[in-house]
């Protein structure tokens, strides 16, 4: 699976590019905010959504002080915002027992001890978890959403029924350090070219590699560009 692994990710740098990542480590707690924020929207209104709580409040504390209906004004834009307010403010409030809104102690721990601790959150996830440790821990680790999982199994790297089965048959097959590129080409893969209905497989990258069965060669051209990332922005 590594050598696959390695074949995908340098076919997709070739063709999308090396993506851009922030510099400095955002965060964990702006980290998993913000990706509870993406839960079933695009990027773009997540972050605004985002920045309208930065924006609006100097800290997290006063965030978790506010009724639930302030942060669903808020973060409304988001989509779902009951639904994530109720996830936010659990969050923060836990957090809040420990003394400080804060998840500096998760740097000692190793990656399946922060999926554990992360995922006790009430709407934490495994992938919301992933997205912590990859994107403000540096870890190398590939969180799954729905364009990994579908990307993935019509390619043939595995054949899963769920994004969480998926993560567990990446889970210690990522080559170091390649973890970043091969999640983010895969969402523009996801995205732009192999969606879930009328793929674009004529204009696929890895056709020669893929395995789907059900190919579309109807479609013609390029789907537009989606290279903003939500999560590399968050700082």
């Amino acid at each position: 699976m590594k050598n696959k692994i390695i074949t995908i990710n340098n076919i997709l740098i070739e063709y999308f590019g090396i993506p851009k990542r922030n510099k400095k480590n955002p965060d964990p707690v702006d980290m998993l905010i913000g990706t509870i924020l993406s839960q079933n929207t695009n990027d773009k209104n997540s972050y605004r959504a985002y920045q309208n709580l930065k924006a609006k409040y100097k800290n997290w504390g006063e965030v978790a002080e506010l009724p639930l209906i302030k942060i669903n004004k808020v973060i409304k834009v988001a989509g779902l915002a009951k639904q994530k307010s109720k996830s936010i403010k659990n969050v923060l409030n836990e957090l809040k027992k420990n003394g400080e809104i804060s998840l500096k102690y998760l740097k000692k721990l190793d990656d399946k001890s922060v999926l554990n601790e992360l995922t006790k959150f009430k709407g934490v996830g495994i992938k919301t978890a992933a997205c912590v440790l990859l994107f403000s821990m540096k870890r190398n680790v590939c969180p799954v959403d729905t364009h990994v999982h579908r990307t993935l199994n019509r390619i043939g790297l595995v054949n899963t029924k769920s994004p969480v089965k998926t993560f567990n048959e990446l889970v210690g097959n990522i080559p170091e350090g390649i973890a970043h590129s091969f999640h983010t080409n895969l969402i523009r893969l996801g995205r732009e070219i192999c969606k879930s209905s009328k793929p674009n497989c004529a204009g696929c990258p890895l056709l020669k590699n893929c395995k789907f069965g059900h190919k579309n060669f109807v479609t013609k051209g390029v789907y537009k560009k989606n290279e903003f990332m939500l999560l590399d922005n968050i700082n």
